[in-house]
């Protein structure tokens, strides 16, 4: 089996919970280049009426601008890590508890097979979970 993880340099923004608050963030990112790999939202649980976005990945001057324009900034939580590799049945069980056993708690996760292939975005609270849930990961690799 074949794996890759890396770490994934996510930008933020609060936005309205309403229609098109999201997409006219999206369209700016677009119409600036941003080929956008990431892109996670959800309701707020603090603030009612609002909700966060995340986009990743965002490179050079122009998607920068436009993200600032939007009212994006780069954040350093929760440290966002993609996973990839060859599927196999019961993968992620495996993988999930060999985290759990080396005390490692998932801030969040979101993983999809297409093709004989996984990929998907664990979320972690430390850079040094989340180095530790990429050695697990190398491991289960070569096992």
């Amino acid at each position: 089996m074949s794996f890759k993880m890396q770490r994934v340099h996510v930008f933020h923004s609060e936005v309205e919970d309403k229609p098109g608050e999201i997409s006219g963030k999206l369209k700016k990112l677009a119409e600036a280049g941003a080929h956008l790999e990431y892109v996670y939202s959800q309701r707020s649980q603090e603030k009612s009426g609002h909700g966060d976005l995340y986009v990743a990945p965002l490179h050079g001057p122009n998607e920068l601008a436009a993200a600032r324009e939007v009212g994006m900034h780069q954040v350093t939580e929760p440290i966002v890590m993609r996973v990839e590799g060859d599927d196999k049945a019961g993968l992620g069980g495996r993988l999930t508890q060999a985290w759990e056993m080396a005390g490692i708690n998932l801030h969040g996760l979101v993983m999809s097979v297409i093709g004989g292939k996984f990929v998907g975005y664990a979320t972690f609270d430390s850079v040094a979970d989340a180095n530790k849930a990429a050695t697990i990961l190398a491991e289960l690799g070569t096992a």
